[in-house]
């Protein structure tokens, strides 16, 4: 028989993450290497286990995630918002409590964009009267 598993997307800044759930011991491998050794950030990993710590499940699945684009901290962001969404479909149950944490909400701010006649987004060159 197939093993039951739980598909996610999650979305931060630049970075989109493919997240997988299948039942297991909680272990987290993202682009084929282990959590610990791809984002060196002990931080960013906590930010990465928020969702199972919400539900209560942690230790229970393991996530097999490909992620692409932007920084750790966006990718950091990504792997979150697929691994909730991923969790809402074990339990269609675990929506509130994810919805309370703020998991489930696209982190929608982005980079400004550069302005013409600035050096960076706001940044202007220094301003004389005379």
């Amino acid at each position: 028989m197939a093993q039951a598993q739980y598909i996610g997307t999650g979305r931060r800044k630049n970075a989109v993450a493919r997240v997988r759930l299948v039942p297991g011991t909680g272990q987290v491998t993202v682009n084929k290497k282990d959590v610990e050794e791809y984002i060196p950030h002990a931080d960013l990993r906590e930010v990465i286990n928020q969702p199972f710590g919400v539900t209560e499940t942690n230790g229970t699945y393991d996530a097999f995630v490909n992620v692409d684009g932007g920084g750790y901290a966006g990718q950091a962001g990504a792997i979150r918002h697929g691994i909730a969404r991923a969790l809402l479909e074990v339990d269609p149950d675990f929506r509130l409590a994810l919805k309370r944490a703020g998991l489930l909400t696209r982190d929608a701010r982005m980079v400004e964009r550069k302005k013409p006649g600035r050096k960076k987004a706001r940044k202007s060159s220094q301003f004389s009267k005379r």
